[in-house]
């Protein structure tokens, strides 16, 4: 593939043009939906434009995927409390939640189930099947429990402050290790390496 018998690390600016010139006659011949363009001083690879269309509705789509943390959270309470009435949603949050809702009704996330039989009956919200598939999962089930759920959140913040107090030992520097230096060491030490009380 190498006109003129240059070295891969030692290529010419013309015998660099004639390889993307021949790259992209066998791209051409065999149909692909690419090809390489000269783009801002530089070159790179670019969809062809007949299918431009195609790869514009795969791009929007991912990007209709993502869910704002308020979207997420919202949805966390509609699937674990579900069935939900608004107020009970804003309740939990602390935030009016009209925005949140009428968006994930929109991307078909949750649906309207019923009314409560309180006053007012006010709209319940559950989950839908794309809600399912938005995320991989069978079923509801399969959600994690909230009791997961908190040991994972332990074990992150077990690690921050335990990096924490590494970070001040190396500050620190070795020095001064008196009772700071123990107490840090008190802290990471396993239950039955920790010193009994005097």
């Amino acid at each position: 593939m190498l006109e003129g018998g240059g070295e891969a690390g030692k290529l010419t600016p013309d015998q660099v043009l004639v390889n993307i010139d021949e790259l992209n006659r066998e791209y051409e011949e065999t149909g692909r939906a690419f090809r390489i363009v000269k783009v801002a001083g530089g070159y790179q690879f670019s969809t062809r434009p007949e299918y431009g269309a195609w790869l514009g509705a795969m791009v929007r789509e991912r990007a209709r995927r993502k869910l704002s943390v308020s979207a997420l959270e919202s949805l966390a309470v509609i699937a674990y409390k579900q069935p939900v009435t608004k107020p009970e949603i804003e309740a939990i949050r602390g935030v009016n939640a009209d925005y949140v809702l009428r968006t994930l009704l929109e991307r078909n996330l949750i649906t309207i189930v019923g009314r409560a039989a309180t006053p007012g009956r006010p709209l319940l919200y559950g989950t839908t099947r794309d809600f399912l598939k938005h995320f991989g999962l069978n079923d509801l089930s399969e959600l994690p429990k909230p009791r997961e759920i908190d040991e994972l959140l332990a074990e992150a913040q077990f690690e921050v402050e335990k990096r924490m107090l590494q970070e001040l030992e190396k500050k620190r520097g070795g020095e001064g290790e008196g009772d700071e230096g123990f107490v840090a060491k008190e802290f990471l030490a396993p239950e039955s390496e920790k010193p009994a009380d005097s």
